[in-house]
């Protein structure tokens, strides 16, 4: 009888999408309120097309005002501080709020969270546009931020629930390419605003995109709803998010409000510290349903894919923010001309995306295409490293393409490679686990990467004008971002010579980290994608729940 029992089993792994639709319906005594069944290869490209709709608004959000943000910070009569805590609120809001997004995924509507997320970006953006003050500004890229969490999250999140991993490499692929039109459309799509309207319809030029997803997500997205009660760790979160958000206030202020080695420093680190360690006791000890489930890092494969996660972000995010900044103040390009150089790296990504992604779907493996990755990332690291205010733009492009091949072929399969390990009960947690680490390491780069280059542009302006004569107060705040028109040709000059110079230590900087992904990388044991949704134990869960077999163990 085990015998027959197990032949059925191994029957219904390889054909039976019954009993993956009812897996989905049937744990802790839920309810479906969908019909049962897989959605078809049409369906599946049909909700995607509401999907990729979501995701480029989540990724136009961060891309389109990368180059309007010197306009933006002289307008609104900002500092170097300023200009980096643009980006970061909208990255740390992200990073606070994904893994609950993945969580709330796990107990509800994922159709309703992905509706709710763009509504709640759409408020934002909004709010941006209307800024009349920089605090006013930072507070609304927070509540973008809130919705962008929600966005990349539950769209892993939403695909993993539709197909299996061998063929979410395909699909990963795609996601890669809206994620590259996004990274090029973006700055091209904000340079020509802000050269013609003005800044502020930079915040507006998604509002329509995310209307349009909304609709068509309320028309093709058909899932099962999984109806359990509800337990979200907000404390925990809250813990998470407080403790991020005093060390990376420390490091962005650090140095310029007040020294690295003085009281404020030591209360700052010593708080956040005290509060992260909270957190994971939170998380550990108290939690009924935790943000952060800490027993998915039992798995190796999740835990060294996090680990790459962060490194990779500090790369990823430093690159795609500084280099329109040294294009623009060290190259003096208009804001649409800095938006065009941004096609070398990403026509790099958009081509290693899908041909990476496409491959894995063939074969079913992945490991290969991380490693090859993260080499072509090093490697462009340290090509980058080596740029300043006079290096031929053909180099500096090649060095951006290169690092755009290696961004592609890393950032989407880190995330395959966990959701081939995780049941579909974590699925959402998992995900977003993924990007809620690789969040944090763009959030810490961002923050440490513009607190070096403001000192480092600092330093070099206050030297060059005392060797010039001339007294660096005089000049104006050294860490303020200038408005080069209106300086004279010598200081221009100058500044051109500390923001190229200062730009390519960032890399540099970098370099370490992606390094140590590599490191993380080569220790990932590689698992053959499956190809059914559930996992393995899920499967011999729901047939022996339809054969009225008694199974040991099972899932969650």
């Amino acid at each position: 009888m085990v015998v027959h029992d197990n032949h059925i089993c191994r029957d219904h792994r390889a054909t039976g999408s019954a009993f993956v639709t009812a897996a989905e319906t049937r744990p802790t005594s839920t309810v479906a309120t969908e019909p049962p069944g897989q959605m078809s290869h049409h369906e599946v490209l049909e909700a995607l097309t509401g999907l990729l709709l979501a995701m480029f608004v989540a990724m136009l959000s961060s891309t389109v005002v990368t180059n309007a943000l010197p306009r933006i910070i002289s307008d609104l009569k900002g500092s170097q501080t300023g200009y980096t805590w643009v980006v970061v609120a909208t990255l740390l809001a992200m990073t606070a709020t994904t893994p609950i997004w993945g969580k709330l995924a796990d107990l509800m509507s994922k159709k309703v969270l992905v509706q709710s997320a763009l509504v709640i970006y759409s408020i934002g953006s909004l709010i941006a546009a209307l800024a009349p003050s920089m605090s006013v500004l930072i507070g609304a890229r927070v509540v973008q931020g809130l919705g962008v969490g929600g966005l990349t999250a539950l769209v892993q999140v939403v695909i993993a629930s539709m197909v299996s991993p061998r063929e979410r490499g395909r699909y990963s692929g795609y996601i890669g390419a809206v994620f590259a039109l996004a990274t090029v459309s973006g700055p091209l799509i904000g340079g020509l605003l802000v050269d013609t309207v003005g800044w502020r319809s930079c915040f507006y030029v998604g509002l329509p995109v995310a209307a349009l997803a909304f609709v068509v997500l309320q028309k093709t997205l058909h899932l099962p709803v999984v109806k359990r009660e509800v337990h979200i760790d907000y404390f925990g979160a809250t813990l998470i998010v407080g403790g991020v958000s005093l060390l990376l206030v420390w490091v962005s202020l650090a140095g310029n409000q007040f020294a690295w080695a003085s009281v404020t420093s030591y209360l700052l680190v010593g708080a956040g510290v005290l509060v992260l360690a909270l957190a994971v006791l939170v998380e550990a000890r108290f939690a009924r349903e935790p943000v952060i489930p800490l027993r998915l890092f039992r798995d190796r494969t999740t835990a060294l894919a996090t680990a790459a996660s962060v490194m990779i972000g500090v790369a990823m995010f430093g690159a795609a923010v500084y280099l329109s900044q040294y294009f623009q103040l060290a190259r003096g390009m208009t804001p649409t001309h800095a938006g065009l150089m941004s096609i070398c790296m990403v026509g790099g990504l958009l081509v290693s995306s899908i041909v990476s992604g496409r491959a894995i779907t063939r074969s079913g493996r992945w490991k290969r295409w991380l490693i090859g990755g993260m080499v072509l990332v090093i490697a462009g690291l340290a090509t980058l490293g080596t740029i300043d205010e006079s290096t031929p733009l053909v180099l500096v492009g090649s060095f951006m393409a290169i690092l755009g091949l290696g961004l592609g072929a890393t950032m989407q399969n880190l995330v395959l490679a966990v959701q081939n390990n995780t049941a579909q009960a974590d699925m959402g947690a998992a995900s977003s686990v993924v990007t809620f680490f690789r969040s944090i390491g763009g959030s810490v780069g961002v923050s440490v990467l513009g607190a070096a280059l403001s000192h480092r542009v600092a330093t070099t302006v206050a030297d060059g004008l005392t060797a010039m004569g001339i007294s660096a107060g005089s000049a104006g705040d050294s860490h303020a971002i200038p408005d080069l028109a209106a300086l004279p040709a010598p200081v221009r000059q100058l500044f051109e010579h500390a923001f190229g110079d200062a730009t390519g230590r960032l890399f540099l900087m970098a370099l370490p980290f992606a390094v140590v992904a590599f490191g993380c990388l080569l220790f990932i044991r590689e698992v053959p994608l499956r190809q059914t949704i559930l996992h393995e134990e899920e499967l011999d869960s729901v047939v022996a729940a339809e054969l009225g077999v008694d199974q040991p163990g099972g899932v969650r």
